[in-house]
């Protein structure tokens, strides 16, 4: 299919639009309206009408299947089943709200929200290598179709699971966990590592950023963390945990002779057509090997900070340190908070061709493109500290830390930013302002940190509401009171919040994705005397908090007035800040 001319794209877009009018759908101010934030925002303008509440979805679909001659698909018409042979990512399809709903003669039929939108057609052409024959879908009736049939993809896989355990019961039924040459035999054959590939197959399918593989006396279990929270799937029998566990040493360049000892090592695998990096770390427990796989997939990585879940206040004040010729940015939070994504973030919006960046890391998580990237290796001497001595040799302007650990780091850093470069860092505390005692605590003196350091963000991240199942409900004054809503917006009645309920789309969890809540500390004058004074936590706290500062839980509750969480999350993750 050949792609329309800019040209012809903005005459289907007019057409369209006069459509819109004509069929008394819209008055031309509210489609003059959309056009304009069109133009501001980019987009197809069919989307920018339903998202803005114009026109609704099958008003819309409607619409576009006469304007550009296309066929509209019924609800009923959606396959009950994925069209065999096609194997598209549900992410992908959720992404562009596209699903295949039959294969004929070698060209796919696709139903689309959207089927003027060449570069969508251009995608799932090259993603499915076969050409596309589109039609036009209700979008609502497309996610509903997508959540059925990557239901059914998962009870289809669920079955080749079980017919693969029986295949591995009948090679592994003597396998001994002290016969290493057996043990690398059984691992290499057909059924683990197909059993194996299936276990990476629904982690992506799940959106897990972790795959646990845990050994117990009488049981294997494994778990998958979904946005933060461990989910537990169907398991192999235990006899079969040293062929598991073996497989997945030998994918990472693993000894598996050793099991007395922690090894780390990495995986590179393709799962439904993107590669996936995945950090391996095993360590010896009471009946086994304990297995933790972290998935990195850098085209699931959004390096934005309003993609990201920051609001525009806390955005302009971090672009303002970041312009900042020299000085000290720390990110803190518990593991798994986001803080090396915030910080690629940060390097991505100042990598130019103008400044030298270089990291140190432990590990390289993500590749930057232009940014000079070490990898520490304790075990020959190369730590952050060896590794900070070495950089300031190499006339950085910019330096990112993966994690300041002791004190010799920190007062590298601190030097560093003395003479005249930016110093990007975490640092594991529970908010703001507890940072500053952490590093007093290490030994930094107090003048140094009021000279260095910038600011101090602290941030954790709260799973967000599934958009096709949450549920508005009303709170009552004395919720409202209590949990601070009142103090935030002023009001004590009339706040609509939202709870999960659970669907197809997000498996029945209520949550689908996460995003971030955030407190951003800046150095002032009144700050750096109470740092002198070496005061405590809480009154650094106060301080930042009058001088305009918005702590994570009140950023919570403002995403809990816009639906994008519940309280009960932004609970679960601020409670000890």
């Amino acid at each position: 299919m050949n792609s329309p001319a800019p040209a012809q794209e903005l005459q289907q877009e007019q057409r369209l639009a006069e459509m819109v009018v004509s069929r008394g759908l819209s008055r031309p101010a509210d489609v003059a309206r959309a056009r304009r934030l069109q133009q501001t925002e980019g987009g197809r303008l069919a989307a920018m009408l339903v998202r803005l509440g114009i026109v609704g979805e099958r008003d819309m679909a409607d619409v576009i299947a006469q304007a550009g001659g296309y066929p509209l698909l019924a609800a009923a018409d959606y396959p009950p089943q994925p069209v065999d042979g096609i194997e598209l990512s549900p992410r992908f399809l959720e992404a562009v709200c596209a699903v295949p709903v039959a294969l004929r003669e070698g060209r796919l039929r696709v139903a689309l929200a959207d089927p003027g939108d060449h570069y969508v057609i251009s995608a799932l052409q090259l993603a499915a290598g076969l050409p596309v024959d589109p039609v036009v879908g209700v979008p609502a009736e497309i996610r509903a179709a997508i959540a059925r049939l990557t239901a059914a993809a998962r009870e289809q896989a669920g079955q080749e699971t079980d017919a693969v355990m029986a295949d591995i019961d009948l090679a592994a039924d003597e396998v001994s966990d002290e016969d290493v040459a057996h043990l690398r035999d059984i691992a290499s054959e057909a059924p683990v590592i197909r059993l194996v590939n299936q276990l990476f197959q629904r982690a992506v399918e799940s959106r897990a950023s972790d795959i646990h593989i845990e050994p117990f006396e009488d049981r294997l279990r494994i778990r998958y963390r979904v946005d933060g929270v461990m989910r537990e799937i169907d398991s192999p029998p235990a006899r079969l945990t040293p062929a598991v566990i073996s497989r997945v040493k030998i994918m990472a360049k693993l000894n598996i002779a050793e099991r007395r000892l922690p090894q780390d090592g990495r995986i590179k695998v393709q799962v439904q057509g993107r590669e996936l990096d995945l950090r391996v770390s095993t360590v010896p427990t009471l009946h086994g090997e304990s297995v933790v796989m972290r998935l990195l997939d850098k085209g699931s990585v959004v390096l934005d900070f309003p993609a990201l879940g920051f609001e525009p206040a806390i955005m302009a004040r971090i672009q303002a340190l970041l312009d900042q010729p020299h000085g000290i940015i720390l990110v803190t939070g518990p593991t798994g908070s986001g803080k090396t994504t915030t910080l690629y973030t940060a390097l991505h919006r100042i990598n130019t061709a103008e400044r030298k960046i270089i990291t140190v890391e432990d590990p390289v998580e993500y590749q930057l493109d232009g940014i000079n990237q070490i990898q520490t290796k304790s075990q020959i001497g190369l730590t952050f500290a060896s590794a900070l001595r070495a950089i300031v040799r190499q006339d950085p302007d910019v330096i990112m830390i993966g994690e300041m650990r002791d004190l010799e780091t920190a007062r590298i850093a601190v030097q560093s930013a003395l003479t005249g470069h930016l110093v990007l860092s975490t640092l594991h505390t529970n908010d703001a302002a507890g940072s500053i005692n952490r590093l007093l605590d290490m030994g930094v003196e107090d003048y140094l940190l009021t000279s260095t350091v910038n600011g101090i963000l602290a941030q954790r991240l709260v799973r967000r509401l599934c958009p096709h199942c949450r549920e508005p409900w009303q709170p009552d004054p004395d919720y409202l009171r209590e949990t601070g809503l009142t103090r935030v917006t002023g009001r004590n009645r009339g706040l609509t919040l939202y709870r999960p309920v659970g669907c197809e789309a997000c498996q029945g969890v209520g949550y689908q994705g996460r995003t971030t809540v955030a407190e951003l500390l800046r150095m002032t004058d009144r700050l750096r005397r109470l740092v002198m004074q070496h005061a405590v936590s809480a009154d650094l706290q106060q301080a930042a908090v009058e001088e305009g500062m918005v702590t994570m839980y009140d950023d919570g509750l403002h995403k809990c007035l816009a639906g994008d969480t519940t309280l009960d999350e932004v609970l679960r993750v601020t409670q000890e800040a």
